[in-house]
């Protein structure tokens, strides 16, 4: 019984040396661009930019095969901001993915929502709470305001209300550029 407890130790150890050495020695390097214009991107996921995400946007970005200005969410801001990372010059929001919109957060209304857990599948970063046949609720800190629950609903009962301009959702309208300042 010990013997067999030694060997399967020592096969465990082996195993996970082997395996250890594999994950170090076959590494896969991730695309610093890639990061950084996920890093730019608004993080919403609402597929706007006729990508499923904001993570295969910036691969596509990265890889040459998407324009910077396919994002509603980031607004002119966000083109701004991928136009200087990557040096190219501004381009205007491209009209047919849509508009840009004030952020909002998904309200649903508990008098109407009768569970039927649509909107639940359909939010890509679970900000909404519920069961089947129970009714459901917003959580407003997750909410990314992507709109992808309200088309779903049956019975019309979520509403996007735009945030509360305070110190924390305020943003600038326009990149800001560094002024210098000739010293004499």
């Amino acid at each position: 019984m010990i013997t067999a407890i030694l060997v399967m130790s020592g096969l465990a150890i082996l195993l996970g040396a082997s395996l250890g050495f594999a994950a170090v020695r076959y590494k896969v390097q991730e695309d610093p661009l890639v990061e950084k214009i996920d890093a730019i991107l608004p993080q919403t996921q609402c597929g706007q930019c006729g990508f499923p995400g904001c993570r295969p946007y910036a691969e596509a970005i990265a890889a040459g095969k998407a324009d910077i200005n396919r994002c509603p969410p980031g607004g002119e801001a966000g083109i701004h901001k991928l136009a200087e990372l990557l040096g190219m010059e501004f381009k205007p929001l491209n009209a047919e993915v849509g508009e840009p919109k004030p952020k909002a957060v998904a309200i649903i209304d508990e008098n109407t929502c009768i569970g039927c857990t649509l909107c639940l599948q359909a939010c890509p970063v679970d900000a909404i709470l519920g069961a089947a046949k129970q009714m459901h609720t917003v959580i407003a800190s997750e909410c990314t305001g992507c709109e992808l629950c309200v088309a779903p609903c049956p019975v019309d009962c979520i509403h996007m209300e735009p945030l509360a301009e305070t110190i924390k959702t305020w943003k600038w309208k326009y990149p800001v550029t560094p002024i210098t300042v000739a010293h004499s």
